[in-house]
């Protein structure tokens, strides 16, 4: 969804570039929140009015598509920050943080709307089945329609895919809280009210497990799900000149930008910068590795240990250290690489 060039730094000027984010991307997410934002207080007032805890329930799971949407497109946004002397990387990392709130916030709300639901269980209440009906029909056609917004960026975009299937589902789940008014107005089944409801819960609760899981991942610096690190240090193993790969380091710089550090150990030295280069396109392209410095060592000396590796580990796998070998820096600082 980046609009402005981000480069990925090797020793030898690496850059590699985000395709640019569709013209209509920025307006197709405006018109999708304020859409989905506007029919969650309608739907969240009249399940209200209405005494439906589905129709609650079903303006809470739209509300955590809302957040996604903001979220994807501030991140949007938040990389067009200018790094400066304090923060590095910019603001890209806020968009982590949010992730995490809205996954944690989504989840104390699924527990307040559970337990009303097996209250309802308790002590059923009459439920306004046409208003539920009603209500969850104009949900179905504001995330059709918002799906059919991202339908053509889906092709291109992984983020505007993630939107699409997100408002998709969203339509789906609406319509089965239509299904669940009629029938309580032909049959009386006010218990399908909470069921409905509490079904809704689990569907929020799995997806929002996972948003959790992996923003807490990312807030720890852990390697982003997307990224196999095995494959990447088998990767960097395998160049012309590489005899030795060590502290290779992968983190989520933002939720749609990756980071990466590496020592490279080249008894050859420096190989220059088309084939640092060739390295970098090959990490940005086959594994979505945005930012990365590599640092080329010949491993002509001991040196001292890494910090983050006990002296033990570090001794076992390699006799090589971390100090800047042959690598290269051109005069020039990278953002937030301080080795």
């Amino acid at each position: 969804m980046s609009l402005h060039h981000h480069h990925d730094h090797g020793h030898g000027h690496g850059h590699g570039h985000h395709h640019p984010a569709p013209a209509d991307a920025g307006r197709a997410f405006v018109l999708a929140i304020v859409l989905n934002a506007a029919f969650v207080a309608i739907e969240f007032v009249y399940g209200f009015i209405a005494n439906s805890t589905a129709l609650m329930a079903d303006a809470g799971h739209n509300l955590s598509d809302v957040l996604g949407l903001v979220l994807a497109w501030g991140a949007a946004l938040l990389a067009k920050t200018a790094p400066t002397r304090r923060f590095t990387y910019g603001l890209r990392g806020t968009s982590i943080l949010a992730a995490l709130f809205n996954a944690l916030l989504l989840m104390v709300a699924c527990g307040a709307i559970a337990w009303e639901a097996v209250l309802r269980f308790a002590h059923p209440q009459e439920v306004a089945g046409t208003t539920v009906s009603i209500v969850a029909g104009i949900g179905v056609l504001i995330n059709g329609f918002s799906a059919w917004l991202f339908m053509a960026g889906s092709k291109d975009d992984i983020n505007v895919r993630g939107a699409y299937l997100h408002m998709a589902a969203d339509a789906a789940l609406s319509l089965g809280v239509v299904i669940a008014g009629l029938v309580v107005m032909s049959t009386g089944w006010t218990w399908l009210d909470p069921a409905v409801s509490l079904v809704i819960v689990v569907i929020i609760v799995a997806g929002t497990w996972s948003l959790m899981k992996e923003s807490l991942q990312m807030v720890l610096a852990g390697v982003p799900a997307s990224v196999d690190a095995t494959q990447v240090t088998a990767f960097l193993a395998a160049q012309t000149g590489v005899t030795e790969v060590h502290d290779v380091h992968i983190w989520a710089m933002s939720t749609t930008e990756t980071a990466l550090t590496a020592h490279l150990v080249m008894p050859g030295g420096y190989p220059g910068d088309a084939v640092i280069d060739d390295i970098v396109g090959h990490l940005r392209e086959d594994f979505a590795i945005h930012h990365c410095t590599l640092q080329v060592e010949q491993g002509t000396t001991k040196h001292s240990s890494c910090a983050l590796h006990g002296a033990h580990e570090h001794d076992h796998d390699h006799d090589h250290g971390h100090d800047h070998g042959h690598s290269q820096d051109h005069g020039h600082a990278h953002p937030g690489h301080a080795h």
